[in-house]
């Protein structure tokens, strides 16, 4: 199976989001990601495929259950650096300057990284979603000064046209101590 795109259904409800996990991987061939309860009381469920699969799953849970439903996405042709920060795992070792982009939902901000690392030549550290967050999401990427300002921007974006964005900063030059406290 080729995993070339990333599906997202968040939900008010923990019980219609197993429902939608459910729904989603029997209904298309996908890979399940994540699939957890996330603040305040909210779930989630991430999935991977190939891009026509990865839309009619989401496309399959969202109509049966749109009561609950928060907000959905399908990136087709997920940059590859957002696997690995997703999961908290980056090949950062020291920070040129730092970039971070904060979002009310985890979806816009999976959507806002994913358009952030493709806008520049930046590394993607981490997209840490919603837990012990109070719902918000946020990530932080690493570059040139003006390829973060440019990607922290881009990204940023996506999550404002959604009148999701909570913040965004560029920090150039951070002190290395920072590095140590992000993952």
């Amino acid at each position: 199976m080729v995993m070339n795109s990333l599906g997202l259904i968040e939900l008010t409800s923990i019980a219609a989001g197993m429902q939608a996990a459910d729904i989603m991987l029997k209904t298309s061939q996908v890979e399940l990601v994540l699939s957890r309860t996330i603040c305040s009381g909210k779930y989630m469920v991430l999935i991977c495929g190939e891009v026509a699969e990865v839309q009619s799953a989401v496309d399959n849970a969202a109509s049966q259950i749109d009561f609950a439903v928060i907000d959905t996405f399908v990136i087709p042709h997920v940059h590859p650096d957002v696997f690995p920060a997703l999961s908290g795992h980056t090949l950062a070792t020291e920070l040129e300057s730092l970039g971070i982009i904060e979002s009310f939902s985890v979806a816009s901000l999976i959507e806002g990284a994913d358009a952030a690392v493709k806008a520049a030549k930046v590394q993607l550290i981490e997209i840490r979603l919603a837990m012990a967050l109070g719902g918000k999401a946020f990530c932080t990427l690493t570059g040139e000064v003006a390829a973060v300002r440019s990607a922290v921007d881009a990204g940023a974006q996506i999550i404002a046209d959604k009148g999701l964005l909570v913040n965004k900063v560029v920090i150039p030059q951070p002190r290395k101590e920072l590095m140590s406290e992000m993952i």
